[in-house]
């Protein structure tokens, strides 16, 4: 007979993590809207998350744009219609890459950050000197966190999708594309719902790279190791929430087109 009960336990200790994971989200989610705010602690999280993810998204953004317009301008030459790129370059960037590399990269930049810096102070016993004050661990370290990437990831998304198409520029203009014929493109293949589609996906996708690190960060152990280790768990686990989720989405905003 086959014996269960070390599954029996694993899917019990993987339920368990989600429902708590699930509570802290709501926690955190339902706290952002009453005081304290914590605006000092907030301003800094969008210094760090943000302004410090600027460079590293302009790059980004920058090289994806210039190496999809290149590919897309040697799949088009050969039917003469070059002057289409800007629009398939814009359809790629904005509904899919744009958001996806940028969390991505905020990810391993801010994701194992916050888990770091939370996972230290649990092992220090920080966190049990503050909840022994009083505070609110989650409204305190958690709500600023999470407003801060909910808020900077849309606009790191804007700029990913700008400096993109300004590389893909780079790359058309090259083969005689003239400006007013590469924005021209921009208006045949993208609609409404396809910007909004570019917007709603950095949101969620922010969510999960907050909550994923707070989780992780305040459920640390281990020491100096464990800190480590949660750090890469966060990096792990968030990239993978994000493509899965990215499928589901663009599912969503297919069907609704």
């Amino acid at each position: 007979m086959i014996n269960l009960q070390p599954f029996s336990g694993k899917l019990k200790s993987v339920l368990s993590e989600v429902q708590e994971f699930a509570l802290l989200s709501w926690s955190a989610l339902r706290k952002i809207f009453s005081p304290p705010y914590y605006y000092r602690e907030f301003a800094i999280q969008m210094d760090k998350i943000g302004v410090g993810s600027l460079f590293i998204i302009v790059l980004t953004g920058t090289f994806t744009g210039m190496v999809m317009a290149l590919q897309f301008l040697a799949q088009l030459k050969p039917f003469a219609a070059t002057s289409y790129v800007g629009g398939m370059v814009a359809v790629t960037m904005i509904k899919e890459l744009g958001p996806v590399l940028s969390s991505l990269m905020v990810a391993g930049r801010v994701g194992s950050a916050i888990t770091a810096e939370l996972g230290t102070m649990v092992v220090t016993e920080q966190i049990d000197a503050m909840q022994v004050e009083g505070t609110d661990i989650v409204k305190r370290l958690v709500t600023p966190r999470l407003k801060a990437i909910l808020l900077s990831m849309p606009l790191l998304a804007v700029v990913t999708d700008t400096v993109s198409l300004l590389g893909g520029y780079l790359m058309a203009a090259g083969y005689g594309i003239k400006p007013i014929m590469y924005i021209n493109s921009l208006t045949q293949f993208m609609f409404f719902i396809d910007y909004a589609e570019g917007l709603v996906k950095p949101l969620i996708f922010g969510f999960i790279i907050a909550m994923m690190g707070c989780y992780t960060g305040l459920n640390t152990h281990g020491g100096a190791t464990g800190v480590g280790e949660a750090a890469k768990r966060t990096v792990v686990l968030a990239s993978v929430l994000i493509l899965v989720t990215d499928f589901f989405i663009a599912k969503f905003f297919v069907t609704i087109r």
